[in-house]
C-alpha cells in the first residue's frame, strides 16, 4: 500500500531524513519506534504532502506521489493524527470532528455515517460533542484527534505519539482502540516511543535513529531484540 524508496528530505543544510525505505502492506499494523526527533514525525508530514523529498520515492496504492499537496494525499486514501492532538479548543468537539471530514463535504449522507462510526467508536465523544475541544481531559482530546483524522474515511491512517502524556490506563486504552482500528479494515502506521505497547500490537517495525532506519523486523523480533529492549522498553 505505502512504499518510501531511498527518501531523503533537507532543510536547508540539514538532512533530516537519509535515504529512508519503508514497506506498509495494506491491512498492517506498522510502527516506526525512535526517541524523540528521530524523524518519526518528519516520515509521516512527507507522506503527507507537507514536505517534498529531496530525493527518493513515495509510493502509495501503487502511484508515485511525490509532491502531491496534503489535500490530494487525504483525497488519495491518507490521513494524519498529528503528535500534540492540534485541536481547535474553542470550537465543539462536533465541528472538530467535522473539519476532519471536509473532502468529503458533499457527501451529507457520508459524513453522518462517519460521524455515527467515530461516536460509536468514542461513546464518551457523543456525550461530549457541544462541549469546547479544549474543555476535555488530555484522553478524551485524543480521541477526537483520532476521530477526525477517521473522518477522512482513510485507507491508511497515520498516528504520531497517540500515547504521549497520558495515564498509562488511559494508554492501555487508547491502544485497545487502534487495533480496533486496524481489524476493522484500515491500516495503520503508527509512530511511538512507546515501544512495549506499541509492539504488543503492531505487525512489524522500523527503528528510526537519526533520520535513517537502523533496525527493522516482526514486532516479535523487536520485542527480542536485547538492543531495542535496553533503549525503548527498559528492560
Amino acid at each position: 500500500m505505502l512504499k518510501l524508496t531511498d527518501v531523503t528530505v533537507r532543510f536547508g543544510a540539514f538532512e533530516a531524513l537519509t535515504k529512508v525505505n519503508i514497506e506498509v502492506k495494506e491491512g498492517e499494523l506498522v510502527v516506526l519506534l525512535g526517541a524523540n526527533g528521530a524523524g518519526k514525525s518528519t516520515i509521516f508530514n512527507a507522506i503527507s504532502g507537507l514536505y517534498k523529498p529531496a530525493a527518493g520515492e513515495i509510493e502509495f496504492i501503487g502511484k508515485r506521489v511525490n509532491g502531491y499537496s496534503p489535500d490530494r494525499m487525504v483525497k488519495e486514501g491518507t490521513s494524519q493524527c498529528p503528535e500534540g492532538k492540534k485541536l481547535f479548543p474553542d470550537m465543539t468537539v462536533q465541528q472538530n470532528l467535522m473539519m476532519g471530514g471536509f473532502v468529503h463535504r458533499r457527501h451529507k449522507d457520508q459524513l453522518k455515517t462517519s460521524l455515527e462510526e467515530v461516536y460509536e467508536l468514542f461513546p464518551i465523544l457523543r456525550e461530549k460533542k457541544e462541549h469546547a475541544a479544549g474543555s476535555l481531559s488530555g484522553g478524551q482530546q485524543q480521541m477526537v484527534a483520532i476521530g477526525r483524522a477517521l473522518m477522512a474515511r482513510p485507507k491508511l491512517i497515520m498516528m504520531d505519539e497517540p500515547s504521549i502524556g497520558l495515564a498509562p490506563l488511559i494508554v492501555e486504552q487508547m491502544f485497545s482502540i487502534i487495533r480496533k482500528i486496524n481489524e476493522s479494515g484500515t491500516t495503520v502506521l503508527l509512530a511511538e516511543q512507546n515501544a512495549n505497547a506499541a509492539l504488543k500490537i503492531a505487525d512489524r517495525g522500523y527503528v528510526i535513529e537519526n533520520g535513517s532506519v537502523v533496525l527493522q523486523g516482526s514486532s516479535k523480533e523487536l520485542f527480542h531484540n536485547d538492543a531495542i529492549r535496553q533503549a525503548y522498553i527498559g528492560a
